[in-house]
């Protein structure tokens, strides 16, 4: 069975892009990891890497996605992804709150570059809440709605009560939640994340990626039934059709290996549907992805 993982980095920290735009991380103008005192993440990290652990796994395709604001990253991410052919796509940035006409125009110049699959911007780390509402920002995604192009939700879970007022604003923009958004696992918290979830669902255009659990979970004791609650309120809101499997490597490597999410993973889709049937696990490793994110 073809496989997909629908959410890997990669970053080469000898490369210097300018965040000419809008700052990322605690307004440093690199990847912030050591700023971040996150020292492991802090070297580079490459497909050489990554693809002997995905072979392991049988998953020939991945969506690499950006890590800063950055139109250099993209391009870099973009450029690695034409001379690596495991990478099925990429998930780029560009600032959505500049005029409209400069949305166009930063569009436009990546419009030839057959390996763009969609964009993300970091709202998790927006103070205001409801960044993604402004009327600027709506207008910049406005534009991705118009041209078709896939939004990647990188949220909290404070934020997630956003996505059904974005929905209604923008009916036709297909977007895909991280990351759970990041719900409270290590706290043992589903109560308001839950009930959010699943208003986050109604809308048909919205999926789901099952990644980024065991690091919100507790780096060092975390067990695979941790995670259970909340992988059965996503697969009970979205079903199997609108979730997709992704490793979030090498951040991951925080709280466990590659073979550890995935195993996890499946230990979950098994303990919550009772049985995994080949129909239902193609859809999570693999067809829900390349629907979204329009692969060939």
């Amino acid at each position: 069975m073809a496989r997909i993982d629908a959410h890997q980095h990669y970053w080469d920290i000898t490369q210097v892009f300018p965040v000419d735009r809008l700052p990322w991380f605690m307004g440093q103008l690199t990847y912030g990891w050591k700023e971040a005192g996150l020292t492991s993440l802090n070297r580079s990290y490459l497909p050489v890497e990554l693809e002997p652990q995905l072979a392991s796994k049988e998953i020939s395709r991945t969506i690499l996605i950006n890590v800063i604001h950055s139109p250099g990253e993209t391009e870099w991410l973009l450029k690695l992804a034409q001379n690596t052919e495991s990478i099925a796509g990429v998930v780029g940035w560009v600032n959505l709150a500049q005029p409209a006409q400069l949305v166009q125009r930063d569009l436009e110049s990546l419009s030839g570059a057959s390996k763009l699959v969609g964009l993300r911007h970091l709202a998790q780390f927006e103070t205001d809440e409801e960044w993604l509402l402004r009327p600027d920002v709506i207008a910049g995604l406005t534009i991705l709605q118009q041209r078709g192009l896939p939004f990647d939700l990188l949220l909290t879970p404070e934020q997630l009560k956003v996505v059904p007022q974005l929905s209604e604003k923008l009916p036709d923009l297909d977007m895909v939640i991280n990351h759970l958004a990041k719900p409270y696992i290590k706290d043992r918290k589903l109560k308001p994340w839950a009930d959010d979830m699943r208003l986050a669902a109604q809308n048909p255009r919205v999926f789901c990626k099952l990644s980024g659990m065991i690091t919100e979970a507790d780096h060092k004791l975390w067990t695979p039934d941790d995670l259970t609650p909340y992988v059965e309120t996503v697969l009970e809101a979205f079903g199997p059709n609108r979730v997709m499997y992704g490793s979030d490597w090498p951040v991951c490597t925080l709280a466990g290996s590659y073979d550890q999410v995935y195993e996890a993973l499946l230990y979950n889709l098994r303990k919550v549907l009772g049985r995994l049937d080949e129909k239902t696990e193609q859809a999570i490793f693999h067809d829900s992805a390349a629907h979204f994110y329009r692969l060939n």
